[in-house]
């Protein structure tokens, strides 16, 4: 009897410990030894197709139980390339400046998709005086970072005007700061003028800051992709099929979009709102929506052409190739 019983508990006590042991593989399954995916992008118009997908969790539908995803948004592109570079983040959505300002510096980067083309507008504070171009001279401009997208896009429209920034020799002052303090900055009179994305063009524009350069007429207005999806080479190399995944979640968050506009305008807001604290007017987004075209497309012959002019404006030391920054092979054909 003892021994039987001594035998129905070692028993008990081996299915116990293998429960345990499943208990815990299904837990680090569900959570600690997962694969970790971390999105990142912006919270402006031009990003709304990664807000889409987190809201309508397109991405953990693609990557499945095993895989666990987190977001993580950024001020702008620089801190957005170097967690890339770092490895903080797996993929996301950047404007395309900085891709190519890193990627000419050696960065391992590749776009795999557009998200967003146009966007980008040029206003004056009330305070400032300007009405047009040939007041700029002598001012202060703003832009979210240095050889951001958007500053790019500015100084390559104003060359033509004989207009170039203090950096490489000009007149017109150029600091950087998050679009979303630029209407604080345009009242305190620290900043004349903004080349800023959507929707905090109309924002301001609403607070009394006139247009100066729309998105029709400011350099590659709506042919330049505005944002686009990137990751990184070695990811590429090493895990295609995660890549494919990652690219066709954003593919359905871009449709969507398209689908279903006024639905994806109010969670934009709702998600800037989290992010940024700051509650936009349904009128600021429907116009910013008018300069933005959402769409997976890349115009690689535009890229090159923008590309060029960040060299000639001395934002990149040399001319730049950029044959093997693109690569759609994950889009659907």
């Amino acid at each position: 009897m003892k021994k039987g019983l001594l035998l129905a508990l070692i028993s008990i006590l081996f299915i116990g410990v293998l429960a345990a042991c499943g208990s815990s593989s299904s837990s680090n399954g569900a959570g600690g030894s997962k694969k970790e995916v971390v999105i990142g992008y912006f919270p402006n118009i031009d990003h709304v197709p990664a807000m889409i997908a987190k809201e309508k969790k397109y991405f953990e539908e693609a990557l499945g139980e095993d895989v666990k995803v987190t977001y993580k948004t950024f001020p702008d592109g620089a801190a957005f390339m170097t967690a890339l570079k770092t490895g903080d983040i797996t993929a996301g959505l950047v404007g395309p400046g900085p891709v190519m300002n890193n990627y000419a510096n050696g960065a391992d980067v590749k776009i795999v998709a557009g998200a967003s083309s146009g966007g980008t507008v040029v206003v004056a504070s009330k305070q400032s005086g300007i009405q047009s171009i040939d007041d700029l001279s002598g001012k202060t401009f703003i832009t979210p970072g240095v050889g951001c997208t958007h500053d790019v896009q500015m100084e390559t429209f104003l060359k033509d005007y004989g207009i170039t920034s203090a950096r490489i020799g000009g007149t017109l002052k150029h600091v950087t700061g998050n679009p979303a303090q630029y209407s604080a900055m345009f009242e305190s009179g620290k900043v004349d003028v903004a080349a800023v994305p959507e929707p905090w063009a109309s924002q301001l524009v609403n607070d009394g800051a006139k247009v100066i350069v729309d998105t029709k007429d400011i350099a590659y207005g709506t042919t330049l992709p505005n944002t686009v999806l990137v990751t990184s080479g070695k990811l590429i190399k090493e895990d295609k099929e995660l890549v494919q995944k990652i690219v066709s979640a954003h593919e359905k968050g871009v449709q969507f979009i398209n689908d279903n506009p006024e639905e994806a305008r109010d969670i934009a807001i709702k998600a800037i709102k989290e992010i940024t604290d700051q509650e936009l007017d349904p009128a600021i987004v429907d116009s910013a929506w008018k300069r933005v075209t959402y769409t997976t497309e890349v115009n690689a012959d535009v890229v090159q052409d923008f590309a060029n002019s960040s060299f000639e404006l001395k934002f990149l030391k040399e001319k730049p190739e950029f044959s093997e920054l693109i690569d759609t092979q994950f889009l659907t054909k």
